[in-house]
């Protein structure tokens, strides 16, 4: 299998520097990471404190040796109710400013804002020595997943994908069965998010003909960063429903994609993998829409990754399908489901079949093994609770090595938002060269593996 790290960094960026301008490309010394005594606190500031934002700070400040010193956020209401949390923290709407005026003050920042602004900021951090945990999906585009995941290992930093669900106990399970070949070698992977309630996060649209003056509580155009330049609207963009936009969130699959795949890539040992080949079927009423195809993510998809033979499949190729909205898993995967107790194969899950059965990793909860009668005197063991924020703390303070850095969540992120690059070419089979970080005879599609940022940014 291609690794997607066989490749210069100098040809990378030969690549990559249409997308990156000098903010993302250009290269120094990395400021030395402090040392920590036994005693010592981490230094740590929250970038965005709105929504899961306000989450991430309160998990940080629930580590006896995290000290919260700096909040930043674009709304000023996000930024008062966090400061309640934090009265001691110093206060910031522009993340730039942050990181120029804290300067050594902080040792790590959490990333907790759209997701056209996660490449920037936390290679921004990373280049400042900084200790970096984002939330999912990494990054917006393909090439931010790549840069950002070789920038952590340049610049030695810890560094912690947000899928939290990855330390409980369901997911820890589900890889240890998969590492210990308990379903025998994979042969497919089914994956979906057909979660009750997600049709707000999927706007059909279309955008405002015309906008209406920001609140004042929001610095609009902080708020856009990367992004070109849209009027403010209601209830469109801010504070959630962003990722139903192209310009500024990846859709369900990117959204939610990351916390599937997790115990699933892990479990596989897939490591540095890539995908040859990528398809997406999307439902007609989006892909008969030029408008919408230009502007929003469909509300419904289905996307197809062929892999070549890795240990885990026993050297054989394999398949990995991803189902939302209107699309759900074939009856093969109902039955077994049916086989568990189950009514139907749950709303959201990962089910990995193998010559031997298959298990079934239902989102936070405890996995099956099927056919059930067969794996009826395997029991499940119960594992301790683990904090994946304080886990980061605990890698970036050195007593501990934390679970999802950049370097291995990274090729997993790329993987999921090449879909995001598949369901804008629908109906078409991608393939996909990792070295040169292109496809295959296809230049419309790998335009559309950066953007062009702002100037400015």
């Amino acid at each position: 299998m291609q690794n997607p790290f066989d490749i210069s960094r100098r040809t990378f960026l030969a690549g990559a520097g249409a997308f990156a301008g000098a903010t993302l490309t250009g290269f120094s010394a990395v400021p030395p990471r402090r040392t920590f005594g036994p005693n010592d606190k981490l230094h740590h500031a929250c970038i965005g404190v709105g929504g899961m934002g306000f989450n991430d700070l309160r998990n940080f400040l629930s580590h006896p040796r995290v000290e919260v010193v700096a909040l930043c956020d674009v709304d000023a209401n996000n930024l008062a109710k966090a400061a309640q949390l934090a009265p001691k923290a110093r206060l910031y709407a522009d993340w730039r400013e942050m990181l120029e005026k804290e300067g050594d003050a902080i040792d790590s920042v959490n990333v907790a804002v759209p997701d056209h602004q996660h490449a920037i900021i936390s290679l921004s951090a990373m280049r400042r020595g900084k200790h970096v945990y984002c939330q999912k999906p990494l990054c917006h585009d393909v090439a931010e997943c790549r840069e950002v995941a070789l920038e952590a290992e340049r610049c030695h930093v810890v560094t912690q994908l947000g899928t939290q669900h990855a330390a409980g106990g369901g997911d820890r399970l589900g890889v240890g069965f998969l590492r210990a070949g308990t379903i025998g070698a994979v042969k497919k992977v089914y994956l979906t998010s057909n979660r009750t309630g997600a049709e707000r996060y999927r706007l059909v649209g279309p955008r405002p003909a015309e906008g209406v003056p920001p609140p004042k509580t929001l610095a609009w155009n902080l708020w856009l960063g990367t992004a070109p330049v849209r009027p403010y609207a209601e209830k469109i963009y801010h504070p959630m429903i962003w990722r139903s936009w192209q310009d500024f969130g990846t859709g369900w699959s990117g959204d939610i994609g990351c916390h599937i795949f997790d115990a699933v890539w892990k479990g596989m040992n897939l490591g540095n993998a890539a995908p040859k080949t990528v398809r997406a079927q999307v439902q007609e009423s989006w892909k008969n829409s030029p408008a919408r195809r230009a502007d929003t993510w469909p509300q419904s998809n289905h996307i197809t990754w062929t892999f070549d033979g890795v240990p885990a499949s026993d050297g054989k190729p394999f398949t990995m399908e991803w189902f939302d909205g209107e699309f759900y898993p074939p009856e093969d995967g109902q039955a077994l489901a049916r086989d568990a107790g189950l009514k139907a194969f749950p709303e959201e899950a990962a089910m990995v079949f193998g010559t031997e059965g298959a298990i079934l990793i239902p989102h936070q909860k405890i996995p099956f093994l099927l056919p059930k009668a067969k794996f009826a005197s395997v029991k499940m063991e119960k594992l301790p609770f683990k904090n994946h924020y304080h886990d980061f703390a605990d890698g970036c303070l050195g007593v501990a090595e934390n679970a999802s850095p950049f370097q291995k969540t990274g090729p997993m992120a790329e993987t999921i938002i090449l879909g995001t690059v598949a369901l804008r070419c629908p109906e078409e089979t991608l393939r996909w060269n990792a070295g040169t970080l292109s496809f295959d005879g296809n230049p419309a599609a790998t335009a559309l593996l950066r953007r062009t940022y702002r100037t400015g940014w």
